[in-house]
């Protein structure tokens, strides 16, 4: 069975760093793509940033690009998210996201596994 443990989150200010982590088990890490999803307050779980099985491939949205990296550790099963100048705008509940292609993790209805979800809070 494969888990996907988000860790990080919290409360911050608009300027603030902050980094995601999530740790997963259950299957080979790396066999897997992985991902970032956020779903803010009465909005739909949106795609934030991929990274390919091998790391070499990266995909953000505009909202995020130049902010935001990710990036995977295979020794230890692992995938980050580091987020820097952090705005209100990001405030969602974030989820990790897996899947057997960069592909699969890139739209909310493909992907294979999913984190339980840590909340990300910027105030202004």
């Amino acid at each position: 069975q494969v888990q996907l443990v988000e860790s990080g989150g919290g409360l911050v200010q608009s300027g603030d760093s902050l980094r995601l982590s999530c740790a997963v088990s259950g299957r080979t890490f790396s066999s897997l793509a992985m991902g970032w999803f956020r779903q803010a307050p009465g909005k739909e779980r949106e795609f934030v940033t991929c990274i390919s099985k091998t790391g070499n491939g990266t995909n953000y949205i505009d909202a995020v690009k130049g902010r935001f990296t990710i990036s995977r550790d295979d020794a230890k099963n692992t995938v980050y998210l580091q987020m820097n100048s952090l705005k209100p705008e990001d405030t969602a509940v974030y989820y990790c996201a897996a899947g057997s292609t960069i592909l699969r993790v890139r739209r909310r209805e493909r992907v294979d596994y999913w984190g339980q979800g840590t909340q990300i809070t910027v105030s202004s």
